[in-house]
C-alpha cells in the first residue's frame, strides 16, 4: 500500500491539473484500489494567469499558490507538485512559505534527460510566452542548446493552440490545436531540435509522441515518475 499524501497546487489549468491525477493513478502499480495515492487537490482556478503576470500584464499568482500550498499542508500531505509549467517561475518563492516539498518539474527533467539522452545538443520548446521571455528553461536545462519558436511562430501557432478561442484552455485537445503544434514542432526540429519538450502542461494534453518524428518529453511525466519513486 502507498501511504504517501500527494498533494497538487492546481486550477492551473483545470484540465492540466486533472490530467495530472490521472498520470499518478495511471503510473501507480496496484491490485485494487486501496493500493492507490491518497491525492489531495487544490484546484482554485481563480490563480491569475502566469504568462501574464510573466509579462506584467496582470496580478502575480503567488498568493493564490501559497493559499493552496498551505491548505494542503493542513491536510497533511507529504509532497505537492504543480501542474502548470509556467507556474514553477515562481516556485521558489512559494517553496519559502511553505514546510512541505514541492517537486520541482523542470530540475528533474534536466536530470531526466541527461540520464536517458545524454547525448542530445539540442531540444526544442513549446511553452507559453511568459515561459519563452522569461527564459525558464534555461535555468534549469544545462549545457544544451534550447530552440525556441521564432516569434510568428510562437504567437500564432503556439499561443493560439493554448489561449485562442479554439484552443486548448478553451475545451478543445484535437482539431486545430493539434495542427499548430505540429507545425511548430516540425519548425523546431527543421532548425535542429533533436529532442522536443512539451513546455506548456496543455501542450502535452494534446501533442503526443506519435504525432511527431523526434522523441516528446512531457515534464510531467518526470514529475510524477520521482514522486512516485519518493526521491524527493
Amino acid at each position: 500500500m502507498n501511504n504517501k499524501i500527494i498533494g497538487i497546487i492546481g486550477g492551473m489549468g483545470p484540465e492540466a491539473t486533472a490530467n495530472l491525477y490521472l498520470k499518478i493513478i495511471r503510473a501507480t502499480h496496484v491490485e485494487k484500489d486501496q493500493d492507490h495515492y491518497r491525492v489531495i487537490i487544490d484546484g482554485n482556478s481563480k490563480i491569475p494567469d502566469r504568462t501574464a503576470a510573466i509579462l506584467s500584464q496582470g496580478e502575480s499568482p503567488i498568493s493564490g499558490m501559497i493559499e493552496a500550498g498551505k491548505n494542503l499542508e493542513k491536510l497533511g500531505v507529504d509532497l505537492a507538485l504543480i501542474p502548470c509549467i509556467t507556474a514553477h517561475y515562481f516556485i521558489n518563492e512559494v517553496q519559502k512559505q511553505l514546510s512541505i516539498p514541492i517537486l520541482n518539474a523542470l530540475e528533474e527533467l534536466n536530470n531526466y534527460i541527461k540520464s536517458y539522452y545524454p547525448s542530445i545538443k539540442k531540444i526544442g520548446i513549446l511553452a507559453t510566452s511568459g515561459t519563452i521571455k522569461s527564459k525558464l528553461f534555461n535555468r534549469y536545462i544545462q549545457d544544451i542548446e534550447i530552440i525556441i519558436p521564432h516569434t510568428a511562430s510562437q504567437e500564432e501557432k503556439v499561443m493560439k493552440a493554448i489561449y485562442g478561442e479554439r484552443g486548448i484552455k478553451a475545451g478543445n485537445i484535437e482539431g486545430e490545436p493539434l495542427e499548430l503544434l505540429i507545425m511548430a514542432s516540425n519548425e523546431l526540429i527543421e532548425k535542429g531540435a533533436e529532442l522536443i519538450i512539451a513546455g506548456c502542461t496543455e501542450v502535452g494534453l494534446v501533442l503526443k509522441p506519435h504525432h511527431i518524428p523526434k522523441p516528446l518529453i512531457d515534464p510531467m511525466d518526470v514529475a510524477v515518475e520521482i514522486a512516485l519513486k519518493g526521491q524527493i
